[in-house]
């Protein structure tokens, strides 16, 4: 792609993603929504490959549903109520639309079919933007109303996301469907603490960032696409399969590592909440995901390639480790202790 063309989509994501969070009035909100789902339609679909192409257009009619869900919700709380403020969101009804369309915006269950579909038609770069950077104004809005929506209904949506993220993410054998699995089921956590502790949704979806954009610079930069691949990447680069290791652990909320945290903060909460089955629930799911993380883990780095050849094997000559994944590696493993400051701030 040309790189002012590039330029010109990526100042345009930040725009729409600044425009959105940075809104009172749900005009203005929708307005940047839809910048980022012009800006990034050619990003997924640079390669000129059918699925690439098939993917963006999925996401575009999604996306585009969505949207014109945002837009007749508040249309419809603003002619019963005189209201067009994001806060003053009050009508039963626009509620229930409104969850309906940020649900479908993220990717939660039961409107997450789209997402493995799109990531897997996606680039690992344009894969990270729409598992991160995309997720940023939607969550925002859930943020922006968590006082208006229903929490039973969150709680549900949550649940669902858990259980649906974990249990599809077990047979899959290419690394973008499994992220995105992670993703639902990270959205999962996320939502059911949204309408008691919004900073605490906060703080897990920053963590979730930083700790997704670590695992999918690593396998951008093994070029894996495929559990096979990630089998004979071992003798390859050795650093980055024991960095991906750390990462996928840490997303797995593995103690002693950053993942931990915002799992271990929001079972706390429930449990403030008298929310006790739903933390027992949400907690046991987490162990499906457990499970493919550590399939994954298991093939980057204690697998051998299952064939033996015959003829010599080449010297590696082994790359150094780019610095943006090195950063990110570190603050996805070493946060936890810090996690006191970490409480303040937020």
């Amino acid at each position: 792609m040309n790189p002012q063309a590039k330029l010109i989509f990526v100042i345009s994501l930040l725009l729409g993603t600044t425009i959105t969070i940075s809104s009172n009035h749900w005009i203005m909100a929708w307005t940047g929504l839809e910048i980022n789902t012009l800006a990034v339609l050619p990003l997924i679909s640079k390669s000129h490959h059918p699925r690439a192409i098939e993917a963006a257009t999925k996401y575009f009619l999604v996306q585009a549903t969505a949207s014109a869900l945002v837009l007749f919700s508040s249309m419809t709380n603003a002619w019963y109520t005189g209201q067009w403020d994001i806060t003053q969101l009050t009508l039963p009804a626009a509620c229930l639309l409104m969850t309906a369309a940020i649900s479908m915006k993220l990717g939660l269950v039961p409107f997450h079919f789209w997402f493995p579909e799109v990531l897997q038609g996606s680039s690992l770069t344009t894969g990270l933007l729409l598992s991160t950077a995309m997720k940023l104004p939607p969550m925002a809005l859930l943020l922006m109303t968590s006082q208006s929506l229903n929490p039973a209904l969150l709680t549900t949506l949550a649940i669902l996301s858990a259980a649906v993220g974990g249990w599809m993410g077990l047979n899959q054998t290419q690394t973008r469907k499994i992220m995105a699995f992670s993703s639902i089921s990270h959205l999962g956590w996320m939502a059911i603490i949204t309408a008691y502790s919004p900073k605490l949704t906060l703080l897990n979806f920053y963590l979730y960032t930083v700790i997704t954009a670590a695992v999918f610079l690593t396998l951008s930069s093994m070029k894996a696409l495929k559990l096979s691949t990630l089998m004979t990447s071992w003798t390859k680069t050795p650093t980055l399969s024991a960095i991906l290791l750390l990462a996928l652990l840490s997303l797995a909320g593995l103690p002693p590592l950053t993942g931990f945290l915002p799992k271990w903060l929001i079972i706390q909460e429930l449990t403030k909440q008298d929310m006790i089955p739903a933390a027992i629930t949400i907690s046991l799911l987490s162990l499906l995901g457990l499970f493919f993380y550590l399939r994954l883990a298991y093939c980057a780095t204690i697998t051998l390639p299952p064939h033996t050849t015959n003829h010599m094997k080449q010297w590696h000559h082994t790359k150094p480790v780019n610095v943006s994944i090195a950063i990110l590696a570190t603050l996805s493993t070493t946060l936890l202790p810090i996690s006191p400051m970490i409480l303040t701030t937020i």
